[in-house]
């Protein structure tokens, strides 16, 4: 139903009953409200009415339907345009390039607003011309020729009177608006820009008539000359489509119910009825839904092949290449799925084509990532790291460690080995990236706890080299906990060291600069805590059996908020 409107829809366009498009596409909305195609066709007729913000929001809903298919930014892009709306012309157009850069209309759409935008960031604009800043494009010494060049307006130059209204717009752009109830000035302007000044694009599915650019004023109707009879080989054609396109149909009726042998038997009919590529594309989707992935192979390759002979639609190529790719990568052969999908968007590129061949790519790597774990070749190359950083090679360690991570993913050690020939290195940002991927397999691998607080001290990160302390204590049993405690106070001295020759002033302005020192003094757990050992210091001693209390007052000391012995 929503199909039959559609062409019904589409008829009407090209016939210019726009009334009746409308109406038509809305029933097929009403139908099909996830339907992209019938919003842009809705919003192209619109257009053609100069109903621009009804054919704006009817783009807009096609691109929220779709937003990776370029025709829904060049009906947003059109219709921007027809209300004035450079910048948003400009946008969709570009965002139309950048889904299918090939696409004219939205080549031609883009550099027509760019001109338009151009004109008026020089000024043209402000002066009062009615066109934006287009009335200049009359000063443009090739204009004769171009006009004389073209069919629709070569006729126009023996016309005295309308060759005197163009010389006074030459002479004075501003003149145009009075011009411009003239519908001639339309068609001089759309060869002059080299764009179709209606603003609407034909529907998809119209026929060509519906494309051509805005007419110019209409004479009187002549008689249309009878069509020439088709000659047989014409009537044969058409005949061998229409019997195919039949077979096709009770092909997919089979498809669809999942049965697979007298889908292929009607497509092949179809095939030898009419060599259209479709139909091999058709074989080999039954095929690779029936399981026959080799078969699927060799007829998707035949129908590249055949295509190459009949010129056949690149997009029709590009998509047996992608069916190719897919039954490689069903097959799990992922190099040659990966070629294959590369080959479709040398054709073609669509987004479909792009996501499988990233998520091939992505596929094969971890394979061979997995396919590289060796238990035994991981234990050898920490051997040798353990050697190397025995010796002081620390470069060598670090390619040993750097190969256990690889054998054995999963293991802490690797990581935390690396790190501490990183350390070594001075590489401190890089270890404590290797130090929390440690603890990410491990929490409880209190070793790499260690190592990145002693990264984080070298880096003079002195409170988040507490913090990481503090974390290993949460996970440590106990037998760490001396280790832990010496690394603590290796940071409060450092810290200490670190500020030591400061005058109270310059004290006062780090921490008021230190948004962790402040964050703690506006903390009012930490506030009553600092306010009783005012009065009872001892309180303070109870308060710091508590491991984060312990901490936060550790880095107040360290700061120089709290002295004691004054």
């Amino acid at each position: 139903m929503a199909d039959a409107l559609k062409a019904e829809g589409n008829k009407a366009f090209s016939a210019k009953d726009y009334a009746t498009a409308v109406d038509k596409f809305t029933q097929a909305i009403e139908i099909e409200s996830s339907n992209h195609i019938l919003y842009s066709n809705r919003s192209a007729v619109y257009a053609a009415q100069s109903e621009y913000q009804k054919a704006l929001d009817d783009a807009n809903k096609a691109t929220e339907l779709k937003a990776d298919w370029s025709k829904g930014w060049v009906r947003k892009g059109a219709a921007c345009r027809g209300l004035g709306d450079l910048l948003g012309a400009h946008d969709a157009y570009e965002e139309a390039l950048k889904l299918e850069p090939t696409n004219e209309q939205a080549k031609s759409g883009f550099n027509a607003v760019k001109r338009a935008i151009d004109a008026e960031a020089q000024g043209d604009g402000a002066s009062g011309d009615p066109l934006g800043g287009l009335g200049g494009i009359f000063n443009d010494p090739q204009m004769i020729q171009k006009l004389a060049n073209n069919p629709k307006t070569s006729s126009l130059l023996a016309d005295s009177e309308f060759m005197q209204k163009l010389q006074r717009v030459k002479q004075d752009p501003n003149s145009i608006g009075q011009e411009m109830q003239d519908p001639r000035f339309l068609q001089v302007m759309s060869v002059l820009l080299g764009i179709d000044m209606s603003f609407g694009a034909p529907p998809e599915g119209a026929t060509p008539a519906a494309q051509a650019e805005a007419p110019a004023p209409e004479k009187k109707k002549e008689p249309e000359p009878e069509p020439e009879p088709e000659d047989e080989k014409t009537i044969a054609k058409k005949k061998a489509q229409e019997e195919g396109d039949a077979e096709k149909k009770i092909g997919t009726d089979f498809y669809k119910k999942r049965e697979f042998d007298e889908a292929i038997a009607h497509y092949s009919k179809a095939w030898d009825l009419n060599k259209d590529i479709t139909y091999l594309n058709n074989i080999g989707a039954a095929k690779f839904e029936k399981g026959d992935l080799d078969g699927a192979i060799e007829i998707c390759q035949k129908a590249v092949e055949e295509g190459r002979e009949l010129r056949a639609d690149f997009k029709l190529i590009a998509k047996a290449f992608t069916r190719i790719g897919t039954t490689y990568e069903k097959k799990g052969d992922l190099a040659q799925a990966i070629e294959f999908y590369h080959k479709s968007l040398t054709e073609y590129r669509t987004p479909d084509a792009l996501t499988k061949l990233r998520n091939a790519e992505k596929a094969k790597d971890k394979a061979e990532k997995e396919a590289y774990i060796d238990p035994a070749a991981a234990e050898s190359a920490r051997e040798l790291g353990q050697k190397k950083f025995q010796e002081g090679d620390w470069p060598g360690a670090v390619d040993a460690f750097t190969e256990m991570t690889k054998r054995a993913p999963h293991d802490a050690r690797g990581f935390s080995n690396r790190a501490a020939a990183l350390i070594k290195l001075m590489a401190f940002p890089q270890a404590v990236q290797d130090c929390d991927e440690a603890i990410n397999r491990d929490p409880k691998f209190i070793r790499a706890y260690l190592r990145k607080s002693q990264a984080l001290q070298a880096m003079k990160e002195y409170n988040r080299a507490l913090d990481v302390c503090t974390e290993a204590l949460e996970h440590d049993d106990g037998k760490h906990a001396r280790e832990l405690e010496q690394q603590q106070q290796k940071c409060l001295e450092a810290q200490f060291s670190a500020r030591a020759g400061e005058t109270e002033q310059q004290t006062m302005e780090r921490i008021q600069n230190d948004p962790e020192i402040m964050s703690i003094l506006q903390d009012p757990v930490m506030q009553s805590i600092l306010q009783q050992a005012k009065s009872d210091p001892a309180a303070l001693q109870e308060h710091m059996k508590n491991t984060q209390v312990r901490t936060k007052i550790q880095k107040l000391m360290a700061a120089g908020v709290i002295r004691l012995g004054r």
